[in-house]
C-alpha cells in the first residue's frame, strides 16, 4: 500500500501542514471573515439596525468564523498582530459607517470623537 506525502491538507475544517505553522490557516480564516463581512455588508450599512445589533452580529457570526479551531494554534507575536489588525479593521468599518451617516444627516461632529 502506497501513501502519498503532501505538504498540507484539510482535516475537519482546518489546514494541517508539514511544518506545523498556522500562517496559512490564519490567512484562510481572515479571508473567510472578510467574505462574511461583505456578505452582510447591507446589514452593517443599514441605518435601521442599531450599533449594538451590528456588534452582536460581528461577535456571533464573523469572529467565530475567524477563530474556529484556534485552541490548537501556536501564536507568534506577528500572527497575534495580524489577527488584532483584522479585528480592528472590521470594527472600524462597522463603527465608521455609523459615524459617516451621522455626519451626513447633520448631527454634531462630536460623534466622531
Amino acid at each position: 500500500m502506497y501513501l502519498e506525502q503532501v505538504q498540507s491538507y484539510k482535516y475537519v475544517g482546518s489546514t494541517v501542514n508539514s511544518d506545523n505553522s498556522v500562517e496559512e490557516e490564519i490567512q484562510y480564516r481572515t479571508t473567510l471573515g472578510n467574505k462574511a463581512y461583505y456578505a452582510n455588508q447591507c446589514f452593517f450599512k443599514s441605518r435601521l439596525c442599531s450599533k449594538k445589533s451590528k456588534l452582536k452580529l460581528y461577535w456571533c457570526v464573523i469572529r467565530p468564523i475567524v477563530t474556529y479551531d484556534c485552541e490548537a494554534w501556536v501564536l507568534k507575536e506577528t500572527i497575534k498582530n495580524k489577527l488584532m489588525v483584522f479585528e480592528r479593521k472590521l470594527l472600524r468599518r462597522i463603527c465608521l459607517v455609523l459615524q459617516k451617516k451621522e455626519m451626513v444627516h447633520g448631527e454634531s461632529k462630536q460623534t466622531m470623537n
